[in-house]
């Protein structure tokens, strides 16, 4: 991630756009790479608003708040502090869709840019409060927390809305990490079981009913129980789930194909329907966009009410959760209430993942009836299911397997397993 390729991101978007947002997360490397794509931008002609360090879903929501043709965000979001990258934004809060992003990648690959004269180029002014605007908007929409107690951990991320929202929403409030630091020195960006461990430690010790955690750019919200205990992200999509299906918008919710059993049987019971999608938010999010949709999520933590916007928002979220909590006393409980279903899952390091792949799709297509091959192969069984897809970030094949217990649940990854060592071997 070079200025040089923010520059002709800057020039691609300005080419078809007017009026652009620039933002940024906390990440160091952050300020050169806005400042390179806001020069792109204003080359062609694009007149730039810069919103300054601010979280995902605030330079999401303001591209239509200000009458935005787009938005540029820089940020790696749950990736480790070297990473960096760029987050393209549209008026509804969704993320350019694939034929979006192709326009952009071909106007890079061609050179084709609508470069402007001296006496054309675009104009550049900052805009302050974004984030204020956004605790405004959470205030409106919520209403008082006064018997709550939250701990919510920034990750030394842009999450500082949440915890503004709660603090002007009267609920007790417990910070941790955080002071915004791009080195991410407490723990790990993406908020995980295993990075936790602080945010599980605290809500015990202060007997907290509730533990919110964000990512670094605030398009994730995970959680903690008041018992301490981490809530798994698929356990999370099924209570938030389950919650949007008794308001407006639909009967339908759309989640990712490695999605847990647990939350097609909550929908079901619910009255609602799953409809699987791609691994990843914007895949997700072009679901939801469509008529009947209530809800939209992945158990990563990227949660989505159409209704509200179309961008992954953590801060509405973890109001949305904490609305939860209060009405039915504990998160704890609500958690206890859900079946559980076991998942495991291995990964295969391989330098040729596409190839692999393409073996393995034709393997287990040709030997099982229900198989569908939306995002890697997802093969469904009578007791449960297994998944094979590569990784989109690293040299590996991921293999996910669900059923209802441990012993099922490893027969069928044991069955998967099989098939990509079969194929790996040749």
């Amino acid at each position: 991630m070079t200025a040089e390729l923010a520059l002709r991101v800057g020039r691609a978007v300005g080419s078809d756009a007017d009026r652009v947002l620039v933002g940024r997360d906390v990440r160091d490397s952050g300020a050169l790479l806005a400042d390179a794509a806001s020069a792109g931008l204003r080359e062609c002609g694009a007149d730039v608003v810069r919103l300054g360090v601010v979280s995902t879903p605030v330079l999401a929501r303001h591209v239509g708040w200000l009458d935005a043709d787009a938005a540029i965000g820089v940020t790696a979001s749950h990736n480790p502090a070297p990473d960096n990258g760029l987050k393209l934004w549209t008026p509804s809060g969704q993320a350019f869709d694939a034929a979006a992003v192709d326009r952009v990648e071909r106007r890079i690959a061609d050179a084709e840019y609508d470069l402007r004269g001296y006496d054309a180029l675009g104009t550049e002014t900052g805009h302050d409060g974004a984030s204020a605007r956004q605790v405004a908007h959470l205030v409106d929409e919520f209403s008082s927390f006064a018997d709550l107690s939250v701990v919510v951990d920034l990750g030394n991320g842009t999450g500082r809305p949440t915890v503004d929202a709660f603090v002007e929403l009267d609920a007790d409030v417990t910070t941790l990490n955080g002071q915004e630091d791009g080195r991410f020195p407490t723990r790990a960006s993406e908020p995980t079981a295993d990075s936790l461990d602080g945010l599980r430690r605290t809500v015990e010790a202060l007997d907290a009913d509730l533990g919110l955690a964000h990512d670094g750019d605030a398009d994730r919200l995970m959680a903690v129980a008041d018992d301490g205990g981490f809530v798994p992200g698929d356990v999370l999509l099924a209570l938030f789930a389950r919650q949007a299906l008794l308001g407006p918008g639909g009967e339908r919710v759309a989640v990712p194909v490695d999605t847990s059993l647990l939350v097609s049987d909550v929908v079901r019971e619910a009255g609602g329907t799953v409809t699987y999608t791609r691994v990843g938010d914007v895949h997700v999010a072009e679901r939801v966009a469509e008529a009947g949709y209530a809800f939209g999520g992945e158990p990563s933590g990227a949660w989505i009410w159409p209704t509200e916007t179309l961008c992954p928002d953590a801060h509405f979220a973890a109001l949305r959760l904490a609305e939860l909590v209060e009405a039915s006393g504990s998160l704890s409980g609500l958690v206890g209430e859900l079946s559980t279903h076991e998942i495991q899952r291995e990964n295969v390091r391989t330098a040729n993942k596409r190839d692999v792949m393409n073996r393995v799709s034709e393997r287990l297509t040709g030997t099982y009836d229900d198989v569908l091959t939306l995002d890697g192969v997802r093969v469904d069984a009578d007791d449960g299911w297994f998944l094979v897809r590569a990784s989109g970030t690293e040299p590996l094949v991921r293999i996910t397997a669900e059923a209802r217990d441990a012993d099922t649940a490893g027969r069928l990854l044991a069955e998967a397993r099989r098939v990509v060592d079969e194929v790996t071997a040749r």
